[in-house]
């Protein structure tokens, strides 16, 4: 009975903004040593589920849907097509073997797209804040979770490599419903490897990467196959030795 009341306090306490801007100093370097902890941990071990996977499960199942599972297969960066590894690179990110985390321009300029525009919202994240985010925070538009992101993304870029953070990116992006990982989704979408994928392939899957589940793979509408058809000259103008850019 003690324990139970004990256990109810420390609950209520986590919805209190008294507690919270009380302990604020507190949680943020536990969450800063708790984030470098786990990015030293993963930094070879291969990462066997996202927070995303596990919001995305969660979600579905208190949706009432039992049958959603989040399919993941770990390849190493080795095992994915070179066209796979350049495809995102020059679709999300082409700063990215020389930014340190973020890309401010991109950022400025989503900033003035956003100020104009009222409908769709550009993002300027690079793969570095897309893979901390995909790996240790959750989804939505909030300042915590945007301010949270700053620190994660800058301790993955102190800890690991390029080809690391390009080989996590690849394993635990969404590429569809319950379809998470490269290696997943090239098994499901073309019944093959990844280290197999064409560059017409990789750069359809780098395609639907805003948003997987309104941009299909297997039924690609017309804006798809255009942004396909981008991917694949960004691709050769940045040619495949681009790759070894990477450290």
């Amino acid at each position: 009975m003690k324990k139970t009341k004990q256990i109810l306090s420390a609950v209520l306490r986590l919805f209190s903004p008294k507690w919270w801007k009380k302990n604020w100093q507190s949680i943020a370097i536990r969450f800063f040593f708790a984030i470098f902890a786990f990015i030293l941990l993963f930094r070879f071990v291969p990462v066997p589920f996202s927070s995303y996977m596990v919001q995305q499960q969660v979600g579905h199942w208190l949706q009432g849907d039992f049958h959603y599972r989040a399919k993941s297969t770990w390849v190493s960066l080795e095992k994915i097509s070179p066209h796979m590894q350049l495809a995102v690179i020059a679709a999300e990110d082409q700063k990215f073997p020389s930014h340190y985390g973020f890309d401010f321009t991109a950022i400025q300029k989503a900033f003035k797209y956003n100020g104009k525009s009222t409908r769709k919202i550009r993002g300027g994240s690079t793969i570095s804040q897309q893979t901390a985010k995909n790996l240790m925070l959750w989804h939505g538009q909030s300042w915590l979770r945007k301010g949270l992101e700053v620190p994660a993304t800058t301790l993955l870029e102190l800890g690991w490599s390029k080809k690391r953070i390009l080989e996590v990116y690849l394993n635990i992006a969404e590429f569809g419903e319950g379809i998470f990982g490269v290696e997943a989704a090239s098994r499901f979408y073309f019944n093959k490897s990844a280290k197999n994928l064409t560059q017409s392939e990789a750069a359809l899957l780098a395609a639907v990467l805003p948003n997987p589940i309104i941009y299909k793979v297997k039924k690609p509408s017309a804006l798809v196959r255009k942004k396909q058809q981008w991917i694949i000259r960004q691709m050769r103008n940045l040619g495949i030795n681009y790759l070894k850019r990477l450290d």
